[in-house]
């Protein structure tokens, strides 16, 4: 008998507002986070837009000291789980450390750093390299900085799957708690990668969208005039916790993890599966873990990252596992409004998904104004939807071909 895991706390930090009242009314007003870029330079990209994070101020979360020797991903991941805690009214002195661990998801770790501190060894010389370059780059370092600042120690880990970390990393949190190696795990995902080079990257792979003039327009899933994802920055930090541990502090419960599916395609190192066949494989694996029939779910919170693959892929995994009920599922990508934050996507999309569940209102796709023939599920077009939600699955797709199904569902004693 596994233990029953459930969501007792959320923190974010989005490109929609820097916690999760704020990410979750955005949401649902159909609002884009998607502006001109103005961290850094990009008047020789061809891309300049993305969802950046607004007005974010670390030295509220943190000491000026510990913000000088942390990357921006890992500031947001620390922010995340300070919002998380207090969401779920943690108290770390009152738990046993050893039984509280960490999965945290990066795609690409310290960026920033990574660049900046190549930048200093060109033009001062090898000396001048800061001896805080490496632990502030590392990608597992805001796993561990989370650990150091909490006080958990229990498991911890990073997961690194492309665009599928944060969904991997909230699965593998569920996994450890219902084996009964811990009672709390702080999960999800964190990203800063609105930097010069993972932008030219990026464009020159063609995978961006260019439609520099109408930002908040451009971010397009599932709409036949998509020409590509917009990059996004932040963190989504979920509190997992088991059933026995949350009634005992007499926790509020957001939604229960029911189920985890995780694949490869073992086809390419950009382009999914035709067909998306792995995608299908990784939310059937989660239906199979949760013991769900298809036909019970009502909303999946779709990778749909407006590129033109993976939208038509996803949609036909979709139909392939949910068969004739694929039409009556709502379908959407919340991508549409905060774009697309690499490893961190997964944690802002299981948040959004655990609350759609919570209040039973499933958030839109904006900008779906141009009906794909090959696209042709209810993608919940421009305006958010009151419906009961008893089961959803969010949907992480990634380069290499890793693709991360979770599925939550309401709580019920």
């Amino acid at each position: 008998m596994k233990r029953r895991v459930v969501i007792t706390g959320m923190g974010a930090v989005t490109p929609l507002g820097n916690n999760v009242a704020e990410f979750w009314q955005g949401l649902l007003a159909g609002q884009s986070g998607v502006t001109k870029v103005t961290r850094i330079d990009v008047s020789d990209i061809p891309t300049q837009i993305a969802g950046e994070v607004k007005d974010f101020n670390p030295t509220l979360y943190m000491d000026k000291k510990e913000v000088r020797r942390m990357d921006r991903f890992t500031q947001f991941a620390v922010a995340g789980v300070k919002m998380a805690l207090e969401d779920a009214a943690l108290d770390m002195s009152k738990v046993a450390p050893e039984r509280v661990g960490v999965v945290l998801g990066s795609g690409i770790g310290g960026m920033e750093t990574l660049e900046e501190q190549m930048e200093v060894r060109r033009v001062k010389g090898a000396n001048r390299v800061s001896p805080f370059f490496i632990p502030m780059m590392i990608s597992n370092m805001a796993a561990g900085q989370i650990a150091i600042i909490f006080g958990a120690t229990g498991p911890n880990l990073t997961v690194v799957t492309a665009c599928a970390s944060a969904t991997n990393a909230i699965g593998e949190a569920f996994k450890i708690i219902a084996q009964g190696v811990a009672d709390v795990m702080i999960t999800g995902g964190t990203e800063a990668p609105i930097t010069p080079m993972a932008f030219a990257g990026f464009c020159s792979m063609k995978a961006m969208s260019r439609r520099n003039e109408y930002p908040q327009q451009a971010s397009r899933p599932f709409d036949q005039k998509r020409d590509g994802f917009i990059m996004g920055e932040g963190s989504g930090i979920l509190v997992l916790e088991s059933l026995e541990s949350a009634k005992k502090r007499k926790a509020s419960i957001y939604a229960e993890v029911l189920g985890y599916g995780a694949t490869a395609d073992a086809y390419h190192i950009t382009s999914p599966a035709p067909g998306g066949v792995g995608a299908a494989k990784a939310m059937q694996a989660a239906l199979n873990d949760a013991g769900i029939k298809p036909e019970k779910v009502d909303y999946i919170n779709a990778h749909g990252t407006s590129t033109d693959l993976n939208d038509k892929y996803e949609t036909m995994a979709i139909k392939d596992v949910f068969q004739e009920h694929a039409w009556k599922l709502a379908v959407s990508s919340t991508k549409s409004m905060t774009g697309h934050l690499l490893g961190a996507a997964g944690g802002i999309e299981a948040i959004a998904t655990a609350l759609a569940i919570s209040h039973d209102v499933v958030p839109p796709t904006i900008n779906y104004d141009y009906q794909d023939p090959e696209c042709d599920l209810d993608y919940v077009p421009s305006q958010a939807r009151r419906m009961t939600v008893h089961y959803a699955l969010s949907n992480s797709l990634g380069f290499g071909g890793h693709n991360a199904t979770i599925l939550l569902g309401k709580f019920q004693e």
